[in-house]
């Protein structure tokens, strides 16, 4: 199915003095913002179709350069990626400051990080702290903790999660 498809390009070598892009690939010299529209729209549609914000961030550039390319008609395609380029990193730039100051809210903020879900909850040291580090037992696990030096069996509270450390207090009744 492909053969006839690739038996239709012709390669020729350019003469002297014509540039091998324009005999070649006559189709990149006539890029106009049609073009840019066009990827703009198809790379906002990728977005709903692959997980994480990023084909948002280019086809807003795609659009944008669409647009300077209607404004200014003569702009070479060269000027265009330049432009492009410039505005995709810009884009995603701005678009990830922005995710970042307003995080979407979930009803489930400690889902991927089960160690958060213990801050706060009271256990019994299974072995005691000594130089800094102990452990206990969680349900059916056992957890690396640190805080001052304490017997086994006195009962602590987790106050943060540095990694896969649990930092405890001891509680005093």
């Amino acid at each position: 199915m492909f053969l006839p498809l690739v038996s239709l390009v012709v390669v020729a070598t350019p003469l002297p003095g014509e540039s091998h892009l324009s005999t070649s690939t006559p189709f990149f010299d006539e890029i106009t913002f049609w073009h840019w529209l066009i990827a703009g729209v198809i790379l906002a549609a990728f977005e709903i179709l692959a997980p994480g914000v990023v084909f948002m961030w280019l086809g807003i550039a795609s659009l944008i350069t669409g647009g300077i390319a209607w404004a200014v008609p003569d702009m070479s395609l060269e000027w265009q990626l330049v432009v492009f380029s410039l505005l995709s990193v810009l884009s995603v730039m701005v678009g990830r400051m922005y995710m970042k100051r307003n995080p979407k809210p979930t009803d489930h903020p400690t889902l991927s990080r089960r160690g958060e879900q213990y801050i706060g909850r009271r256990f019994i040291l299974s072995e005691a702290i000594s130089g800094g580090f102990g452990k206990i037992k969680v349900d059916d696990s056992v957890w690396k903790v640190s805080g001052d030096d304490m017997a086994e069996g006195t009962k602590v509270e987790v106050v943060a999660v540095e990694g896969a450390v649990f930092k405890v207090v001891a509680i005093r009744d």
